[in-house]
């Protein structure tokens, strides 16, 4: 019998995995408060996917946005996620059980037409059709600023009214300015302020929530 020094059970790895981040925040800040028990769920899940302790200070809530969210799950909304990324990385065997929604149109043929149309982003083009959706809706965001301010210009033009919008795109060009003007919104939103961001990060958000349906 092989003798094996690491843990191989894998929610053992998680468990240990949660305790060493404990622990490590007790060092970065001994006194460092979460809000909240959701928001100390959904900041620990951020960790866990990115192992970026950053988080602690740049993952904002706006707005009442957890609550939000959870209503979108729990009341046959739709998830609508700017990449397949994204939306692979979320628990859909748990969303069919709540029976919530879930899509991507960023390869949507109406996407296509309307980006050649008007001459725009994909990213921007799927917003507009995910408007035309009847559900609530929750706008999950991990690549594409672009689909943030286009979120915002048409929930300013009345055209477009998310129950809550989880905007954490990476990169460099407008992904720190659009999440600081989904940030100063009145859009309910979770953000991440600065660069770092991406879909790994945008899915676990939304599994947090998720998975943590039952805290406040």
């Amino acid at each position: 019998m092989v003798s094996r020094r690491y843990i191989t059970i894998p929610n053992q790895i998680t468990d240990k995995s949660f305790e060493m981040i404990q622990e490590e925040i007790d060092k970065i800040d001994p006194t460092y408060q979460f809000n909240s028990p959701i928001e100390e769920a959904i900041i620990k899940r951020a960790i866990h996917t990115t192992a970026d302790f950053d988080y602690l200070n740049t993952l904002r809530f706006t707005h009442n946005v957890i609550k939000k969210a959870q209503h979108v799950l729990t009341h046959h909304g739709t998830i609508l996620t700017d990449t397949t990324m994204a939306l692979a990385g979320i628990n859909k065997r748990k969303l069919d059980r709540l029976g919530c929604h879930y899509h991507c149109y960023i390869a949507d043929p109406e996407t296509y037409q309307v980006a050649k149309a008007q001459q725009i982003t994909r990213s921007m083009a799927a917003i507009e059709v995910a408007a035309k959706i009847p559900t609530e809706k929750l706008f999950v965001v991990g690549n594409a600023p672009t689909a943030i301010y286009k979120i915002l210009e048409m929930t300013r033009m009345g055209q477009l009214n998310p129950e809550a919008v989880i905007g954490v795109p990476v990169g460099f060009v407008e992904a720190k300015e659009s999440k600081d003007e989904l940030f100063q919104s009145d859009i309910p939103a979770v953000v991440a302020l600065g660069r770092k961001g991406g879909s790994n990060l945008a899915a676990a958000l939304v599994n947090a929530i998720l998975y943590n349906l039952d805290l406040k």
